[in-house]
Order: structure tokens, then sequence, then C-alpha cells
């Protein structure tokens, strides 16, 4: 029998084990032991049980993947969740969130709308997302008490934002956020230019300077709809993304957000420069906004993760569902119904997600080294009846509300579906709160 030194923390007893890295694997009734919040043992049931853990978990009917990764996402903003359904990007950005932006957005709305966005993150099984929102320290903050792994962007835009006076001063802000979490073990700071329609040439030269010192990321919106895109080039002659590309901005750390306009020269720029595609394809059909080729992108080599977007334009922060959506959009655009098959959609919401945000090394598979950022989906209900392929299964016919445990760094944050370390009924009463004040004040 191993020493204490060499125990495990904890041995987990899956029915299915779904590595995700080699790509199409499913091993039956293998166990994943952790030590030190890593990954450290893989191998049959037989050969697990003979190992000294101080825990083990048996998870009958049970299907263990890595932690699903929102790669895009405005956290806080849950609070506006279903506040201007049913509208143009446009009038629902200009008439409706930026004023309500205007009149809500402080730290505390940051501080509680986050935690809301994280409970139910947790709740439907995702270890890991990027937000792009206001007072990112706050959020920041957040995601540490949480226990959970996030990219925090720093927004920017040509005019005075919560939080922020002026592009200048968000910058400011955000080198400061960067250098005092650069050696977080969860949390990551990337810079968020809103988009190409918002941040002109001068700061995005400025941001090109910051993420060359700093080796940091860049996540922001492009090319999400068709105007967008006509507009820049009446105005310029230029598409937003070879403007992009001529500012020095695409690269292995760019993160493209919606793409849903693909010229075949937006392909080769994405294909040259290594940059990722962030797909949020509820978002994009609930505004209208357009298709993005996912499977065009696929077969090119680019680099394509998945993210809910806000709750205002979805409205739920469902990565399973998300990712389920993807899979149908894909064959449809392509016109194949072999386009984005399961096992490659549950890939493009775990590992290619943390390749999106720089973490491929950390987490988004399980292998021996890696982070022990998990979720165990129960397979065993109904619905779900009778089980070919679980990871088919997965993808098609289970809801978030089967992500019954779920560990960050081998840390339970969910256990038998419920939060280890949030308070439910006191989030739901908050966000009700919230819901009621900003209600009321609307209607006036």
């Amino acid at each position: 029998m191993p020493n204490r030194d060499t125990a495990l923390d904890l041995l987990l007893l899956p029915t299915w084990l779904v590595p995700v890295e080699p790509a199409g694997v499913v091993l039956k009734e293998h166990g994943l032991g952790i030590r030190d919040g890593l990954i450290t043992f893989i191998g049959p049931r037989e050969q697990a049980l003979r190992l000294q853990a101080a825990q083990v978990v048996e998870l009958p009917g049970h299907l263990l993947c890595p932690g699903l990764i929102n790669a895009h996402g405005h956290a806080a903003m849950t609070l506006f969740r279903g506040l201007a359904d049913d509208l143009p990007l446009m009038t629902w950005l200009e008439q409706h969130i930026w004023p309500a932006e205007a009149r809500w957005v402080d730290e505390a709305f940051v501080r509680d709308g986050t935690d809301l966005a994280i409970a139910e993150q947790l709740l439907g099984g995702i270890t890991c997302f990027s937000d792009m929102y206001f007072f990112p320290r706050v959020a920041s903050e957040r995601v540490h008490e949480s226990g959970m792994r996030a990219q925090i962007t720093i927004p920017v835009l040509d005019f005075p934002i919560p939080g922020a006076r002026d592009a200048d001063e968000a910058l400011h802000l955000g080198v400061e956020l960067f250098s005092d979490l650069r050696h977080h073990p969860r949390i990551s700071i990337a810079f968020g230019p809103h988009a190409p329609y918002t941040v002109g040439d001068e700061n995005l030269g400025k941001i090109r300077v910051l993420i060359d010192e700093l080796d940091a990321a860049v996540h922001m919106h492009v090319h999400e709809t068709a105007f967008e895109v006509q507009q820049a080039t009446e105005a310029t002659g230029e598409r937003p993304l070879a403007r992009l590309a001529r500012l020095g901005l695409l690269g292995p750390r760019f993160q493209a957000v919606h793409m849903t306009q693909i010229s075949d020269e937006d392909l080769a720029l994405l294909v040259e420069s290594n940059s990722s595609v962030i797909h949020c394809p509820e978002s994009n059909l609930k505004l209208a906004s357009g298709f993005c080729p996912v499977e065009r992108l696929w077969q090119a080599g680019v680099n394509v993760a998945v993210g809910t977007d806000g709750a205002a334009s979805n409205n739920d922060l469902d990565l399973l569902g998300e990712t389920r959506t993807a899979a149908l959009l894909a064959k449809a655009v392509a016109g194949s119904a072999t386009a984005l098959d399961a096992h490659r959609a549950l890939r493009m919401a775990t590992l290619n997600g943390a390749r999106a945000l720089g973490l491929d090394a950390q987490v988004g598979s399980l292998e021996l080294g890696k982070a022990a950022d998990m979720v165990a989906f129960d397979l065993s209900r109904l619905a779900q009846q009778p089980i070919y392929d679980p990871v088919s299964q997965l993808i098609y016919a289970t809801g978030r509300d089967c992500a019954q445990y779920v560990w960050v760094a081998g840390k339970p944050l969910l256990e038998q579906g419920r939060l280890t370390r949030m308070d439910s009924a006191k989030l739901t009463a908050m966000a009700a709160g919230w819901g009621e004040r900003i209600a009321d004040r609307s209607a006036h």
C-alpha cells in the first residue's frame, strides 16, 4: 500500500470517463485520482481500487468530463435577464441596455450580479468563464471567493463607462489589476476593447502596446452583425477584422467573439494569425445577428470555443444547452448532418475554450498533471435511456440540471446538485430584490 505522501486526496469512480484528449475516447469503469488539486491517476477501476485515497466517491450512471468553459459572457448582466427582449441588437443596446447600465451599474450591482452568474454557471457544470464587464476588480474578488476559475477582461471603450472616466483610466486600472493578480492560480486578466465600432485606432494602439509588454490576451466582439461590417466597409473601405490585423492585434492570444460574417479574406486572417473564435449561437439567434460558420472554421484549422454571452441577450448561462444549439446550428449552416458531431461539440465547450483563453496547459481535458477541473453529469435518468454513446446523450439529451458534482482544482463546488460555498435561496432573494427595483424604476 502506498504511504500517505503518495496517497490520493480523492478518487472518483464514474461509469464513463471522457477525457476529451485524446479525441473521441470514452473510458468505461475507470477511476480518476486527484492529489493537491491535480489529476495524478487515470486507470481501470480494479487498479484504482487498490490505491489509497482519503475520499472515494462512487458515481454510478455518471459521465465525468472536463468542466465546461464559458468563453464569453457579461456576468453581472444576469441582473438584466429578460429586461429588454425581442429587440434588434442596436435598439436593444442603445435604447435599453446602455441606459439601464448608466442608471444601475455600480460596485454593488457587479458584486451581486457576478455572484448570481457564478452560482448559475456552477449549477450547470461550468468551471471556468470569461467575463467582460465593468468594475473588473469587483468581479475578480467574487471569483476569488467562489473558488471558480475565470478570465476577467478589462472593458475599454472610447467614452466614459461605469468605473472609468475614459479609456486611459480603464487601461491604467486594468494594468494594476493584471499586476496584482499575475500569480493568482485561478484568475487571469485580459484586455477587452468592446468592439471595432466603439474603440478607435488610438486606443487600440495603446492596447497593442500593453498586450505586447504584458503578454496578455485580447477579447473583443468582432463581426457580430452584417450591419457592423457593412458600416465599417462603407466608411473606411476596410473590414473590421482586416483593420485589427493591420493594427497588430490578431494572434494566438486574440479572442474574436461572434464572427457571424466571415469572408475568404477573413478566414485567411484567422488561420494565419492563429486567432480563436468564440461562438455564441443563442445570443446571435435571439438578436438575429447571423450565423457563425463553425464547421468551415473548424475544417480550416481555426480554434472555435463556445460562450453564452450575457443573460440579458440569451437569457441563460447554460453552456451545455448552448453547445447543443451550436451542434444543431452548425449542421444547418453547413448543410451537412455530420458537421460538429457530439464529441467535437464537447471539445469545443472544454479544451477549445481552454485554448482560446490560454489555459489549455492547465485545464480543458482530463490528463495527468492538469488541474482537476471536472463535472459529473448524471445520465441515469429516464429521459436519457437507453445509452449507446454517452457523449451523444450528454450533448443531445441532457439538461444542465443533470450536473451533480463540480470540482475546480480538486475542490468540490457542487455536490449532489447543491452549491457548497454559496446559498441559492439568498441569491434568489437578492436577484428578486434587484428585479423589483429595476422594474419599478423602468415603469416610471
